[in-house]
């Protein structure tokens, strides 16, 4: 049986957990160690770790982060943002991470896929594909976080990178990204059919329909959450609303309509939720 792996995915600004819509107005929630262990022993499969600013300012800052994370976590962790050499990756994996994902510098260098493939094999390599979607209905890949335009298809990129030996591909909608609205589930659709590696998808769901109506329409290995995890997260621990440094600001969440639509489920509850209705969630 196939089981969809169901992954916290933590954006980090500085030291700290952040999240926003669309990739943009980034808030701080906390710090990302004290969430993702939290996940952990809710039942996380997997946990996503990205550096929103690495590209950027052209450096990742999470070792630290990870090394603290991987102290006492044991699931696999993947690491994204500002990877550019292999001597990153070698960074990266050092500090605790089994995969990395990349965007920017694949783009702008395709060929560093097979290089990075060749020297820690597909398994640990993750494309992470951000995607808009354009007036004339069009699919483009974006770079930066979504912050910068490449005019590059999105569908032909993805089969690019399949054949420079990518291991999985990391699909984002910036257009659901944040919004509760649900997936996108054309977009989703048209990356399944062309897809020979494994699928995680990420932007867009509030709730546990959005989830089980992706796993009835769409093939796809793994869900990456952060809206609809983070949020009644947050909401529910105050004690890590102090635990962060002056980066963004948490104002929004004591509002009590800033955050209804995404609810009040943890993560495990979430998981028993799908489970129930019998599709594939592996539960601990």
């Amino acid at each position: 049986m196939k089981f969809v792996r169901i992954i916290p995915r933590l954006d980090i600004k500085g030291p700290n957990l952040v999240k926003g819509v669309h990739l943009e107005g980034l808030r701080v929630l906390g710090k990302p160690e004290d969430f993702a262990k939290i996940y952990y022993q809710q039942g996380a499969d997997e946990l996503i770790y990205q550096d929103t600013v690495a590209s950027l300012y052209q450096r990742n800052n999470l070792t630290e982060i990870i090394s603290k994370t991987a102290e006492n976590i044991f699931i696999p962790i993947t690491v994204g943002g500002g990877i550019r050499s292999i001597e990153d990756i070698n960074k990266v994996l050092r500090s605790g991470a089994d995969k990395v994902s990349i965007n920017t510098a694949a783009i702008k260098n395709p060929d560093f896929v097979n290089e990075a493939s060749k020297n820690f094999g597909s398994s640990t390599i993750v494309i992470a594909v951000e995607v808009i979607k354009e007036s004339n209905n069009k699919y483009l890949a974006y770079t930066d976080n979504g912050r910068e335009y490449t005019g590059i298809d999105a569908l032909s990129w993805i089969k690019e990178v399949q054949l420079r030996g990518a291991g999985e591909i990391l699909l984002t909608s910036i257009d659901k990204d944040g919004t509760g609205e649900g997936f996108d589930l054309n977009l989703i659709n048209s990356v399944s059919k062309i897809t020979n590696i494994p699928l995680i998808v990420h932007g867009g769901p509030s709730k546990p329909s959005h989830i089980t109506e992706l796993m009835k329409q769409t093939n796809v290995s793994g869900i990456a959450l952060a809206s609809m995890l983070h949020y009644p997260t947050a909401l529910n621990a105050p004690k890590l609303f102090n635990n962060y440094d002056d980066e963004g600001n948490i104002d929004f969440l004591m509002k009590s309509n800033s955050n209804k639509k995404f609810g009040n489920r943890n993560l495990m509850e979430l998981k028993k939720n799908i489970n129930n209705q019998n599709f594939s969630i592996r539960i601990d």
